[in-house]
């Protein structure tokens, strides 16, 4: 019987959720434990986790080797360097395009000096679309590529807003205007005593919102409005060599935060197939997500 690799998640909201079911239909890896907030642990376990560790430190766990962040965006940095101080591998899903690459830069530092390894932005985008916009220009060398997501749910948008202050619960939508041009429909219900005017200010000035069309509408109850679907629309129109007019095209429609925890744990099977340093998805060979013999999946796909 195959020994599995013991893996922790750290943050239990809808990707931690779905990582823990992931990893039940894992043939390699396993649930070590869950990483919660110490308030957290004073609530009755989900039932799903009544058999599985839950502590408020990784420390607490035995034979952790690899850690999924699912954790907010903003907090990622703080638990990644930690971790990897600690000598386990580590995943997150960090969402900040601008600021992902400089994460990757400070990481690769910390990685390397704690014989560690951390795959940074490993979701489907950043992430696995990421990978494909690398093949769309090798392909067209020459030309333009557009991402259009949704129309779905974000997210790391939504969990901005959820942290401004006098916000109770909220939803971000993502609307694709074409050309890569994005709406954001932005859902808040607010804290009795707030004043709805500087929460709305608020999100429109923060990062996630500041370079797009974002409008923002107060309601009574956020959970009648959410579901989890979202999609996007790659396509490039480009030269190969000197001939013109190549369409490439890729579409999905997904459950956003499965297929998050999804790439994650195949990018925790990734990390000990790499040398100590941190990672964006781009960067490590494809056959490095896939479960099974390396031979059998060259037969399989080539």
């Amino acid at each position: 019987m195959m020994q599995k690799t013991p893996i922790a998640i750290v943050g239990y909201g809808n990707i931690g959720r779905f990582a823990a079911e992931t990893l039940k239909s894992t043939p390699d890896m396993e649930l070590a434990g869950v990483v919660r907030r110490t308030s957290s642990l004073n609530e009755p376990k989900p039932p799903e986790l009544r058999n599985v560790p839950v502590v408020d430190n990784i420390a607490r766990l035995d034979g952790v080797k690899a850690a999924l962040l699912c954790t907010p965006t903003r907090s990622v940095p703080e638990y990644a360097r930690e971790m990897l101080q600690m000598g386990i591998n580590t995943v997150d899903s960090y969402d900040i395009h601008g600021q992902l690459a400089g994460l990757r830069r400070d990481l690769d530092t910390v990685a390397k000096a704690h014989d560690s390894v951390a795959v940074v932005s490993a979701g489907w985008d950043p992430g696995t679309d990421s990978m494909v916009r690398c093949m769309f220009e090798f392909m067209s060398p020459r030309g333009i590529t557009y991402t259009n997501f949704g129309p779905g749910m974000s997210m790391g948008h939504s969990v901005a807003v959820k942290a401004v202050p006098g916000v109770e619960n909220a939803l971000s939508m993502t609307i694709p205007l074409g050309t890569g041009v994005h709406r954001r429909m932005v859902y808040v219900q607010a804290a009795p005593g707030h004043d709805f005017a500087v929460i709305e200010q608020t999100i429109k000035n923060d990062p996630y919102f500041i370079k797009d069309e974002t409008y923002v509408f107060q309601v009574t109850n956020v959970e009648e409005l959410i579901d989890m679907g979202h999609g996007v629309e790659m396509e490039r129109k480009g030269v190969s060599g000197q001939t013109h007019n190549q369409m490439l095209k890729l579409s999905m429609r997904i459950n956003n935060p499965a297929l998050t925890a999804q790439i994650m744990v195949a990018s925790a099977r990734a990390t000990f197939r790499q040398s100590p340093g941190a990672y964006t998805m781009i960067q490590i060979p494809i056959i490095d997500y896939m479960f099974g013999d390396q031979e059998d999946i060259i037969n399989r796909f080539i």
